[in-house]
């Protein structure tokens, strides 16, 4: 999908100092030009909105309350964990920026948090170490997930939600099923975060292939785990002449790049700071997509038909309803094909897995 070009006004701030402004634009600029399809808006286009981030003490949750208070769509940002948030709101909210920053703590606080948000971030949960796999955070994530997006459907259930809690691939089908339950299931308004898988194919290839990284877009389908992560290499723009050895290098790394950040923390932490960057990118292509912006597509995974699966990642346009146009895969290379074939068993029960959970729970 070829998009135009980010828009002029991302360098534009209003009553800044001038080194504030600067550092400001060229912040803007780089998400602009790294974005999935586009980065983050620039002008507040459209009414703004509220965002509640739900896990906002945590690794993922701090800088991406950071990214998201600086987003000037953003009008209220609700920044909600068990306990800590009163001091991140505190420190975030000191940002020279148009949100307004509060913090919320404790079970009492969640609905307060809640009310009224037009797109809920939840990356809450335990992070992975040494020797996880997503699916060893299940037991733990998948309770806390299951609690939130309750909370969710009781008090903004017309809110979009981006779950970034993994598994993914089972974590969005459990948070599914807790919506029905409540009578409130959109199938347009609940979204995988799969923007990191994005974010990483499209770093990989550009240095690999010696392209300007701001130039380059990689669609990344299927799910969010392992080999159900699946690079489209093949329709990678621009294109680049790369044998077949090196693209099967390119896939294993972009399946494997949360692990390669969590041995490389050694024990200390998980991807934290790109899944922030990630998660603000997809987030503020929904307040675009909800605000009226045109052409907004990301990666992302949905309830879906196209393959066999209920939830399935690819294409998916976003809009004032949440995700308006779900696209196809488009043509395949062999090994793409093989690919996509190998990871349905595996996602399938990953997602089979999270719908049991929630039906027993």
């Amino acid at each position: 999908v070829h998009l135009p070009s980010p828009p002029s006004s991302w360098n534009h701030t209003r009553a800044c100092p001038r080194g504030i402004m600067a550092m400001r634009g060229k912040i803007a600029s780089l998400l602009a030009k790294a974005g999935a399809v586009r980065g983050m808006a620039t002008d507040g286009a459209g009414p703004l909105r509220k965002v509640a981030v739900l896990g906002a003490a945590g690794g993922i949750g701090q800088p991406l309350g950071l990214l998201m208070k600086m987003s000037p769509s953003v009008g209220e940002l609700a920044l909600y964990d068990i306990a800590g948030t009163p001091g991140v709101a505190a420190d975030i909210s000191h940002v020279n920026s148009p949100a307004l920053a509060r913090g919320y703590a404790g079970e009492e606080q969640l609905g307060d948090a809640l009310k009224g948000a037009d797109v809920v971030i939840i990356p809450a949960g335990v992070p992975r170490k040494p020797g996880m796999t997503r699916d060893d955070l299940f037991a733990i994530n998948a309770g806390i997930v299951k609690t939130l997006v309750s909370a969710c459907a009781k008090h903004c259930p017309e809110a979009l939600l981006n779950i970034i809690s993994n598994p993914v691939n089972s974590t969005v089908p459990i948070a599914a099923q807790v919506l029905k339950a409540h009578g409130v299931y959109d199938p347009k308004r609940l979204f995988g975060v799969t923007t990191l898988d994005v974010v990483r194919a499209k770093t990989f290839y550009a240095e690999k292939a010696g392209l300007d990284v701001n130039t380059v877009d990689v669609p990344v389908v299927g799910g969010h785990a392992g080999t159900t992560i699946l690079p489209l290499f093949s329709q990678a723009t621009p294109k680049a002449s790369l044998d077949k050895d090196t693209i099967e290098a390119l896939t294993k790394r972009t399946q494997d790049g949360g692990t390669e950040v969590v041995q490389a923390k050694a024990g200390k932490g998980s991807a934290t700071l790109s899944m922030a960057y990630a998660g603000a990118l997809f987030a503020d292509a929904c307040l675009r997509g909800l605000n009226g912006a045109n052409d907004v597509v990301e990666c992302t995974f949905v309830e879906s038909d196209v393959t066999e699966l209920p939830f399935f990642s690819s294409r998916v346009r976003l809009g004032p309803s949440g995700a308006e146009e779900i696209f196809g895969l488009g043509a395949l290379s062999d090994y793409e094909q093989e690919g996509l074939k190998a990871m349905i068993p595996e996602l399938g029960s990953s997602i089979e897995k999270g719908v049991q959970f929630a039906k027993e729970n």
